[in-house]
């Protein structure tokens, strides 16, 4: 199977303007996020897809790869599926571009659940971590998964899900962590819809595959780092880098 790490990278952002191209330790976090991609060799082709020139310029100028989005899109994956449409690759792994702390071991295991008779229904799969901070499940910039019993996704929400109504059950509070997979496939018929109800209201694009039935395949790891949404994160990185170094 032939693998490309695509990099959505816009410049807007709602809760962050501009916080891919701010600096983390010498880098950009953009920089650090195709950098740490391209390292894990895991990847016949590493590009960053963005609609900024000021980004592409960024990623070029340090020797990577990145494309320059023809039309605008409401999300991630749109922006992706356009920048592969004539692409000849059958897994498409989607970075963040806001997830500076890029390592091998979640991403190869994130590829590998498409491998072999179980992995040929996987049409979509993505990463999660337990939340080991009661604080952060209340925090609306952590988008919150809850799965079945063979791990797959039941529903993403920014609200506390699931609720503790019978408080003497200890049930694990899942992060969603913005690394999807898709095959090729999957993502261009994701393009072909509409922006789907849930999707709107809690700007939580891949509410969209649920909506048409059909589930992501989490993937539990242990940690990724730290993604920007806010720029209370971008601190709480650079304390991280600094502590790495």
């Amino acid at each position: 199977m032939k693998k490309f790490a695509l990099i959505p990278a816009r410049y807007d952002s709602t809760r962050f303007p501009g916080k891919l191209m701010k600096v983390l330790g010498d880098k950009t976090v953009i920089r650090h996020t195709y950098e740490n991609t391209a390292a894990t060799q895991l990847f016949d082709e590493v590009f960053v897809a963005t609609d900024s020139p000021v980004i592409y310029d960024e990623i070029v100028s340090h020797g990577g790869k990145a494309v320059m989005s023809k039309r605008e899109h409401e999300s991630g994956s749109d922006r992706i599926a356009e920048a592969i449409a004539d692409m000849d690759v059958d897994i498409v792994l989607n970075v963040q571009g806001d997830e500076p702390f890029v390592k091998k071991e979640p991403l190869e295991r994130l590829l590998q659940v498409f491998e072999g008779e179980a992995g040929k229904d996987v049409q979509v799969a993505s990463l999660m971590r337990q939340f080991t901070d009661p604080e952060m499940v209340l925090e609306a910039s952590n988008v919150k998964v809850v799965v079945d019993l063979n791990y797959n996704s039941l529903l993403f929400s920014r609200s506390p899900i699931p609720f503790p109504r019978d408080t003497n059950i200890d049930i694990p509070y899942y992060h969603h962590i913005g690394v999807y997979a898709f095959r090729k496939e999957a993502l261009m018929r994701f393009t072909n819809w509409q922006i789907t109800p849930l999707e709107a209201a809690e700007k939580i694009e891949c509410l969209r595959y649920l909506e048409h039935g059909i589930p992501l395949k989490m993937v539990l790891v242990d940690a990724m780092g730290i993604g920007i949404d806010i720029p209370e994160d971008l601190e709480r990185a650079k304390i991280k880098l600094s502590e790495e170094n």
